[in-house]
C-alpha cells in the first residue's frame, strides 16, 4: 500500500513529516520530472470537475434528466447520432467555455511552471481542456506556437510542446468533414449557444471556388469543439504517442500525479507506463558478489549505485487510489493540489536555498549609470548548465557586436595553411623546424673566380672584354673508342668503310599493273 500523507498532521506525526521531506527533496533533486494531472488541479479557479458531488456530470443530469441517463452520456461520441442531445451538447459547451475564459491560473499550474523555468520538468501530461498551462506559459499540443508547417507525417513540433493536452483544446473547433482546425472566436459560441454547428470557412470557400467556374459544388461541414470525447479517436494521435515514446526513452526519475481519479483506461495505461520506468531509479535489494576468492577474502554485497530520492511516484488528490494501484503508486497525499504545491515550493527554498538565489542583471546607460533590468533565480551546482534561454535576458545586437569584436582581438592570429605559404618555401620553414633540418646555404664567391665559371661574379667586368684571353678553357679532349664492331678497314694502306650485310630475306618483285 502507498504511505499516506496528510498535510494537517505534518506538525504532530514525524513519520508522515519525514514522508512529506522525502517527497520535496526528491522533487527539488530531480532533473525530469513527468507531470500528470486531471480537473481537480482547475477547481480552485471555478470549474468544475466530473466525478465529484457537484462535478459536471451531476449538473447534466439534473439539468437535462429526460435526455440523458448519466452525465457521462453528455461526453460520449454517440451524442452525434440525436439531433437534440447534439444541440444540448454545444449548448452546455458554450456555457462551459464562457466560464473557463473568465478563469486564471491556480497555484498548481504555476507550480507547474516553477519546475519547466528551473529546467525539471520533462513534460506534462493533462486531462483537462481549459488551456490554463498556456497561459502560465506552458506551450500545449493545440497550440500554434508548436504546429508544424511541413509536409512530413508529424503535425507537431515535439520538441517545443510542454503540455501535451490528452483531451483536446476548448478554445478551438475542428471541421467533422474536413478536419480543419480553427480558432473558437465569438461568432462560434453565438452559434453554439442556439444549439447550432456553424459551417466550416474552408468547406465554403473550396465550394464557392468550384461554383465560380461552373462545377458541381460541395459539401460544407459543420464544426464542433476541439476537444476529444469517449471512445473517440485522437486527430493528434500519432504526435502523442512520439511524444510520449520519447520521454520514457528519456528515463524520467519522478511521476507526480495530480487532480484525477485515473478513471479512464487510456490515461490509466499512460501512467502505468511511466510508472514502470520511474521505478527503474529506485535502490535495488543488497546483490550478493560470486565467491570471493582467496587473494580477496571477506568481500561483502554491495549496492547498486542508485539515488535514494530517485524513482518515487507521488499521488497528490482528496481521494484514495484503488486497489489496482497497490505496488504502482509509492506515496498518496491527502490534500487539495493548491496547498500541497505552496507547502512543497516553501520547504524547497528551505532545503536548498542556493536554487532561489536572486541574480540582478545589470545593464549600462549613456551616462555610465546601471539600472536592474530584471531578478532572475540562479541555477547553481555542480555539473549544471544554466538555462540562459529562459531566465536571462540577450544582449541586444550592439552589446552583440562589441563583445564579438573584442573577443576576436584577444584571440591569437593562427598560424598559415600549408596551401597559403609562399611556393619557394618548403614545408618546414628555417624558423619553425627542428635544428637537424635547417638548411645551410653558403655561397663562395671565390670559387667562381678560380673556377672561371661562366655565370660567375665576373661576368660583366671590365666592360665585356674577351674571356678567352682571361679564361683558361683547357686542350679539347679527343672523343674515346668505342669497343663496337668496326666500321672500316685497311686496304692498301687507305680506309676502306665496311659494307653493312645483305638481310637474308628473299626479295620478291611483282609487277604491278599501270593505272
Amino acid at each position: 500500500m502507498p504511505i499516506t500523507i496528510s498535510l494537517d498532521s505534518l506538525t504532530t506525526d514525524p513519520a508522515a513529516r519525514r514522508a512529506f521531506n522525502a517527497i520535496s527533496l526528491a522533487i527539488a533533486k530531480s532533473k525530469k520530472i513527468v507531470i500528470v494531472s486531471g480537473a481537480g488541479i482547475s477547481c480552485s479557479c471555478g470549474i468544475p470537475d466530473f466525478r465529484s458531488s457537484d462535478g459536471l456530470y451531476k449538473l447534466v443530469k439534473d439539468k437535462y434528466p429526460d435526455t440523458f441517463l448519466k452525465g457521462r452520456d453528455l461526453f460520449d461520441s454517440s451524442l452525434f447520432r440525436d439531433p437534440q442531445s447534439t444541440s444540448l451538447f454545444y449548448t452546455f459547451i458554450s456555457n462551459l467555455k464562457r466560464s473557463i475564459d473568465a478563469a486564471k491560473p491556480s497555484p498548481t499550474h504555476r507550480f507547474i511552471k516553477t519546475l519547466d523555468t528551473k529546467g525539471k520538468l520533462l513534460r506534462s501530461y493533462t486531462q483537462n481542456i481549459d488551456g490554463l498551462e498556456e497561459q502560465c506559459g506552458l506551450a500545449g499540443s493545440s497550440s500554434e506556437e508548436v504546429r508544424s508547417g511541413g509536409k512530413g507525417k508529424g503535425k507537431l513540433k515535439t520538441r517545443e510542446v510542454r503540455n501535451v493536452q490528452l483531451h483536446g483544446d476548448i478554445h478551438r473547433v475542428r471541421c467533422m468533414l474536413c478536419s480543419a482546425d480553427l480558432v473558437c472566436g465569438e461568432e462560434h459560441m453565438e452559434k453554439f449557444l442556439e444549439g447550432e454547428a456553424p459551417d466550416c470557412p474552408e468547406c465554403c470557400a473550396r465550394s464557392e471556388a468550384r461554383v465560380a467556374r461552373s462545377a458541381r459544388p460541395l459539401k460544407v461541414g459543420s464544426l464542433r469543439p476541439a476537444i476529444v470525447l469517449y471512445d473517440e479517436p485522437h486527430p493528434l494521435g500519432e504526435d502523442i504517442g512520439t511524444i510520449q515514446t520519447a520521454d520514457i526513452n528519456r528515463k524520467p526519475d519522478l511521476l507526480v500525479i495530480m487532480g484525477t481519479s485515473l478513471k479512464v483506461h487510456g490515461f490509466k495505461k499512460l501512467v502505468k507506463d511511466f510508472a514502470r520506468v520511474v521505478h527503474s531509479h529506485r535502490e535495488t535489494p543488497l546483490t550478493p558478489l560470486p565467491t570471493p576468492s582467496p587473494e580477496k577474502p571477506g568481500k561483502k554485497a554491495t549496492k547498486a549505485k542508485k539515488e535514494s530520492w530517485a524513482g518515487k511516484v507521488v499521488f497528490v488528490n482528496k481521494t484514495a487510489p484503488g486497489s489496482e494501484w497497490e505496488g504502482i503508486i509509492d506515496y498518496w497525499v491527502e490534500a487539495d493540489t493548491d496547498s500541497w504545491s505552496e507547502k512543497t515550493l516553501e520547504e524547497w527554498k528551505k532545503m536548498r536555498p542556493a536554487d532561489w538565489e536572486i541574480q540582478k542583471t545589470l545593464v549600462g546607460d549613456a551616462d555610465n549609470s546601471f539600472k536592474v533590468v530584471k531578478d532572475v533565480a540562479a541555477n547553481k551546482g555542480k555539473g549544471k548548465k544554466q538555462n540562459l534561454g529562459r531566465e536571462n535576458i540577450p544582449p541586444t545586437k550592439s552589446q552583440a557586436s562589441k563583445q564579438t569584436m573584442a573577443a576576436a582581438r584577444s584571440l591569437p592570429s593562427p598560424p598559415s595553411s600549408p596551401s597559403k605559404r609562399r611556393p619557394d618555401s618548403c614545408h618546414y620553414s628555417d624558423s619553425e623546424c627542428s635544428p637537424s633540418k635547417v638548411r645551410v646555404v653558403t655561397t663562395n664567391n671565390a670559387e667562381f673566380e678560380e673556377r672561371g665559371l661562366l655565370f660567375g661574379d665576373n661576368t660583366n667586368k671590365d666592360g665585356g672584354k674577351d674571356l678567352e684571353d682571361e679564361l683558361d678553357l683547357g686542350k679539347p679532349v679527343p672523343p674515346k673508342k668505342t669497343r663496337g664492331r668496326p666500321r672500316t678497314k685497311k686496304v692498301e694502306g687507305e680506309e676502306v668503310p665496311l659494307k653493312r650485310a645483305t638481310s637474308r630475306r628473299k626479295q620478291v618483285y611483282v609487277e604491278l599493273p599501270a593505272l
